[in-house]
């Protein structure tokens, strides 16, 4: 599926100014429903919207149940297709549905409808709630070690496998590595929290977590939520080219995942439990 579209801008060099072709990548919104209940009294509800590059619709929505706590493995959803109840079929590529297998419980009381936009995910929910999930979720008992060789070839290595920011240059990526800088998935979105939805959506469909023995390498900044996704998941390691916040590096250091920032080829830092670089 297309990430990207072309469109006419005004571009202006050293004082000239002249009208080209160029290419964007694209953002639209993705409708999530559930359909939950017991067989014999079935119920469907819209939880979410999200602004998002389109492509692996599918592996992102079961990422952010995930994260969001709705399911906790694959056997948990039956069948994830478009809303074919949707009134306007212009936008059935747009929507989700995820059929729950009836054993999941759900109080559509507590179920929060969501909008989250490309830049910062769900802004400002559930930290706290979150933070009390990675305890019961997370497994960071992992004996995971890198060279730090290694680490600092990995921004070459992530650069090689981004196609969408290779003709775009606005887009992001979440890349799984192991130990020997192989890069094994890579996806991307306009959203940092989208692309490692999409990652973990993909992971878990293949009943591979915990990711105790990988890395995450993110191509932007790292706050708190991506810190949280990678600790539902089980990821030991971070490390990403831009800067950690404040709270990332708090929740990195409580869950005993090792966080690097500003990842390249000649540097980087380590803000927690460096004893997984060698």
């Amino acid at each position: 599926m297309k990430k990207s579209i072309r469109t006419t801008i005004h571009k202006n060099t050293e004082g000239v100014t002249q009208e080209i072709s160029d290419e964007v990548a694209i953002e639209e919104p993705l409708e999530f429903s559930i359909c939950f209940g017991s067989n014999a009294s079935r119920s469907t509800k819209n939880i979410a919207i999200t602004m998002r590059t389109t492509g692996n619709d599918f592996e992102l929505a079961t990422g952010f149940l995930f994260s969001e706590g709705v399911i906790r493995h694959k056997d948990d959803i039956l069948s994830i297709s478009r809303n074919k109840e949707y009134d306007d079929d212009s936008n059935l590529e747009n929507t989700v549905l995820i059929e729950l297998n009836e054993s999941v419980t759900i109080d559509p009381e507590k179920i929060r409808n969501f909008y989250i936009n490309s830049s910062c995910g769900i802004c400002g929910s559930s930290m706290i709630e979150g933070i009390s999930k990675i305890h019961s979720k997370g497994d960071h008992s992992s004996h995971l070690e890198i060279d730090e060789s290694i680490l600092r070839r990995l921004p070459e290595n992530l650069k090689k496998k981004q196609d969408a920011f290779g003709i775009t240059g606005g887009i992001h990526a979440a890349a799984l590595f192991g130990v020997d800088g192989e890069i094994h998935n890579l996806f991307e979105d306009v959203g940092r929290h989208n692309a490692l939805d999409k990652l973990i959506g993909y992971q878990i469909n293949e009943n591979a977590l915990p990711l105790s023995s990988f890395g995450l390498m993110l191509s932007g900044r790292t706050s708190f939520e991506l810190v949280h996704k990678s600790a539902l998941a089980g990821i030991p390691l971070i490390v990403a080219i831009g800067a950690p916040s404040s709270l990332a590096i708090e929740a990195a250091w409580e869950y005993e995942i090792t966080l690097v920032g500003f990842l390249s080829s000649d540097r980087f830092n380590i803000y927690s439990y460096p004893k997984r670089i060698t």
